[in-house]
């Protein structure tokens, strides 16, 4: 590397706009001495889970570690320029007006529930909470978010809204990643999610109620092109834990494949008070489906 890691990344402007111009950066990545993507005989993808400026520590919906998660995950991203073929960043982006943010449910006195809010079915067919835009589907919804996934609905502060800065990719993670692409000549993969009013979507495959056809199955046969998967992200907790379930699911019954997926723990943090039951779910996908959960100081590629 010709370019030092400080002269990409800003440590101190992490979760802020980017003092420095992006052209002048990438125009020293133009300079670097490393040969393109397309040589590369060990096809590697660096999978970069909703690391945006909302998640940030001063973020929307903050979540604590993230500034040292994106700095070590750049970093991992700078020391192996020459070995990771593509990077893929996924992007939370929603409207106000969605069932999980606040505007969408009333109490009896015409209330928003507050951030964090828990909804029911019980809570729905009592009236305790009364969905303001379509009733009828969204205790439809929280019916089968009980019954399919085996969870209740959460509200979540106002996030990742389309056009926001807090819906941006963080300014110093994004140095990095265009970095990597022009040094490499390998084009970032950007993959949307959360557009469906009437539906979560914490994992970067499907909602969490959908039908199969509502699966990214364009995703997942890029992913089948890889022979390693590097993960990181935020929260680990929440989209980074069902992002996994559901690449591996969808692969369940072939372990040469999901055998390639590598998590680097510390480049992802949960959301407080879900500490202990991530890591009891992480720990049931490394023993179910055999990947690797390890650090970014710990692995060599």
């Amino acid at each position: 590397m010709k370019t030092p890691f400080h002269e990409i990344v800003e440590t101190d402007r992490i979760g802020l706009p980017p003092a420095a111009g992006l052209n002048e950066l990438l125009n020293k990545a133009r300079g670097e001495e490393v040969p393109p993507s397309s040589d590369d005989s060990e096809k590697i993808l660096f999978l970069a889970i909703d690391m945006q400026n909302d998640f940030m520590e001063k973020g929307e919906l903050a979540v604590p570690g993230s500034h040292g998660d994106v700095l070590r995950a750049a970093r991992f991203l700078y020391d192996h320029l020459d070995r990771i073929t593509r990077v893929a960043v996924s992007l939370d982006t929603h409207q106000p007006e969605q069932i999980f943010h606040p505007i969408w449910w009333v109490d009896e006195a015409g209330n928003h529930p507050a951030p964090f809010t828990i909804i029911t079915l019980e809570d729905v067919q009592s009236g305790t909470w009364r969905a303001v835009h379509h009733p009828e589907e969204s205790l439809a919804y929280v019916r089968k978010l009980g019954e399919w996934s085996k969870k209740a609905l959460c509200i979540w502060p106002y996030h990742c809204l389309e056009g926001t800065f807090g819906a941006a990719l963080e300014s110093q993670f994004a140095n990095m990643v265009y970095f990597h692409a022009i040094a490499r000549k390998s084009t970032p993969l950007r993959i949307v999610k959360g557009k469906d009013p009437l539906s979560e979507m914490y994992g970067i495959v499907k909602p969490e109620i959908g039908t199969d056809d509502a699966a990214d199955t364009e995703l997942l046969r890029e992913l089948a092109n890889y022979d390693r998967i590097i993960v990181a992200g935020e929260a680990k907790s929440h989209c980074v834990l069902e992002s996994l379930r559901q690449i591996l699911a969808h692969y369940e019954g072939d372990p040469e494949m999901t055998s390639r997926i590598t998590v680097l723990a510390d480049c992802m943090s949960p959301i407080p008070g879900f500490e202990e039951s991530t890591e009891e779910a992480l720990a049931q996908l490394q023993q179910a489906y055999g990947i690797t959960v390890t650090t970014s100081g710990e692995l060599a590629l």
